[in-house]
């Protein structure tokens, strides 16, 4: 009866109603996600590719509670949350990526789709760069005390040019020779890399941010008064160190998916370190270099006497 169609579109009834579709409409379309491995730039490599394969693939893309809580405080991030509850209870095809773009990437089959791996290349989602970047605007309170910190650098400086240098320390030292047949960035390399900047600008600062500050004490020539430690020379939180280099004109990084974010984001010249491994190191079956940096990008070839002498040796 008509009194019983109208009872039916009245609370609580509407409510529930409203609720239902609301929980079944994105089903419909399907629901990926990707894992949530590693350390921030990681995180940002998993989260970019999500979001530009969804697309491509015209899914709708939702995160893991775990790296909602690695991205969120950080970033204006947009995609949605997946329940604890769901993620149990959907029945996920897992499927592996490589760390770049591939054609069979843009015709992936599967309505409920678990993306795998640790993709960090700009070849996924660099087309959708406008985007990408928006997803990663920093909060306003974020925003503002790197802006701050990097206002007290500038001194009497008229012509103030902010470099960021991010220097990949802690396990790397170790694995880059003994695993992977490479090596990690050393003084020369830095030296040439701020010697570029120093010879193209006229006031440049340069901000160190590493998880190895005291080897970047002893390493880095301080003493024209153009280079300042973040934090006091003090490991600061990966957040902060990344917000500043981010808010940075230009930046000089080593290795690692961190850096190569925050030059991304940055947007100025990046300087990388490049050729860091032997030609037969296994590193390079995993990571192709002309899909991690942007061809604009200007590297600097690594020193690999150490490891040649220890070859021959």
């Amino acid at each position: 009866s008509t009194q019983t169609i109208f009872s039916f579109f009245q609370p609580p009834f509407l409510f529930i109603f409203l609720y239902l579709l609301t929980q079944l409409s994105p089903t419909d379309q399907g629901i990926w996600t990707v894992n949530s491995i590693g350390r921030l730039g990681n995180q940002m490599g998993e989260y970019a590719t999500l979001y530009a394969l969804a697309k491509m693939n015209r899914r709708q893309a939702y995160i893991l509670p775990e790296m909602h809580q690695q991205l969120a405080p950080l970033f204006r991030i947009t995609l949605p949350v997946l329940s604890s509850n769901m993620v149990q209870n959907i029945p996920w095809k897992d499927y592996e990526l490589h760390d770049w773009m591939s054609e069979e990437y843009r015709h992936i089959e599967g309505k409920y789709v678990r993306l795998t791996g640790y993709p960090c290349s700009w070849t996924f989602y660099h087309h959708l760069r406008q985007e990408i970047l928006q997803e990663f605007s920093f909060h306003n309170h974020v925003k503002e005390e790197a802006n701050q910190y990097l206002a007290g650098l500038r001194g009497q400086r008229r012509n103030v040019t902010y470099v960021g240098v991010h220097i990949r320390s802690g396990d790397y030292i170790w694995v880059m020779p003994q695993v992977w047949k490479g090596v990690v960035a050393d003084k020369a390399y830095l030296e040439k890399a701020m010697g570029y900047f120093r010879a193209k600008y006229q006031e440049p600062v340069f901000v160190v941010t590493s998880n190895g500050m005291d080897w970047c004490r002893e390493n880095i020539d301080a003493s024209r008064g153009d280079v300042y430690f973040s934090g006091e020379g003090k490991e600061s939180s990966p957040g902060r160190d990344f917000a500043l280099l981010a808010h940075c004109n230009h930046t000089i990084m080593t290795i690692g998916t961190f850096g190569i974010w925050a030059g991304y984001l940055a947007g100025g010249e990046t300087v990388y370190l490049a050729n860091y491994t032997l030609p037969d190191s296994p590193f390079l079956k995993i990571f192709k270099p002309e899909a991690a940096f942007l061809p604009e990008w200007i590297g600097i070839n690594a020193d690999l006497s150490p490891l040649q002498s220890e070859t021959s040796g």
